[in-house]
């Protein structure tokens, strides 16, 4: 072996010793918290600490799919996240397809206005859209998550469906035209089905974006039937004590989606995001 192929022997050995490293310090938290999920609360605080626990236990997640409120913190998780991302990409492709394929009067200005909503601190416009969802009588429903979130990933999806439609030549809706089918046509029949990396990639961000989110679904909501996830975990830290075992089923449980996604569309999530990202 030469004196540059073990250097470059070396190098190799060294990048894929620092990504072994990286992927271990990623990955020891969500494994510790799926450890502790097979833990008792008194067994969590054990010293030393252990990764393998002597005494499994699935008493926390039988606590959790027994107790009907917590289920329930799923079932509206998922129905609003579902909802947003149905919706978004509905018109996000709607509009990236005009961004795309059409010059119009105040396009530059609605790109800019897009483009601002994104630079805009959630947090900022807690207290005028509660004041709006109250206004509308929609406080407490799944509409008032919905529509607020909607608010907030409509501008990435718009932004990254008109990217992606760039880089598909016109001629092939133009090619459609010919034919005496009209734009719709064009768009959801050609254009989309060649477009499903771009769309399953926004469509994955997007849930992840309603799936996660909480300052607004502890803000909009009231009720213990119309909580989510994120705010079902917080509830289980009680006055006197928390259930860090249910705790951390919950959160295992509260990842298994998007990590789901992310396994069977990983090869779609980042052609999309590379496409969507170059203008042609």
């Amino acid at each position: 072996m030469s004196a540059k192929q073990f250097k470059k022997g070396l190098e190799k050995a060294g990048v894929l010793f620092v990504l072994i490293l990286g992927g271990i310090f990623a990955a020891f938290p969500v494994i510790w918290m799926l450890s502790n999920s097979f833990k008792t609360n008194t067994e969590i605080f054990a010293y030393p600490p252990r990764l393998i626990t002597e005494n499994f236990s699935l008493k926390a997640y039988q606590t959790i799919f027994s107790d009907p409120s917590k289920v329930r913190f799923f079932l509206n998780s998922y129905l609003v996240s579902f909802s947003v991302t149905v919706l978004t990409l509905a018109v996000a492709i709607l509009a990236a397809y005009a961004f795309s394929r059409y010059e119009f009067r105040f396009k530059k200005p609605l790109n800019m206005i897009i483009i601002s909503i994104q630079a805009v601190p959630p947090i900022t416009l807690l207290i005028p859209y509660f004041g709006l969802i109250v206004a509308l009588k929609l406080y407490n429903t799944y509409w008032a998550l919905i529509l607020t979130y909607m608010v907030f990933t409509l501008p990435y999806a718009i932004l990254m469906m008109t990217g992606y439609f760039n880089t598909l030549p016109k001629e092939l809706d133009e090619a459609v035209m010919v034919d005496g089918a009209g734009s719709f046509t064009a768009l959801w029949r050609i254009l989309v089905p060649i477009a499903t990396p771009g769309i399953v990639s926004v469509g994955i961000y997007t849930f992840m974006q309603a799936w996660n989110e909480y300052l607004f679904a502890l803000t909009l909501t009231k009720t213990v039937d119309m909580r989510t996830v994120p705010i079902g975990i917080q509830q289980l830290m009680g006055q006197h004590s928390y259930e860090w075992n249910e705790m951390m089923a919950m959160s295992i449980l509260g990842c298994l989606p998007v990590l789901i996604l992310f396994l069977f569309f990983q090869r779609y999530f980042i052609g999309g995001m590379t496409a969507g990202s170059v203008k042609s």
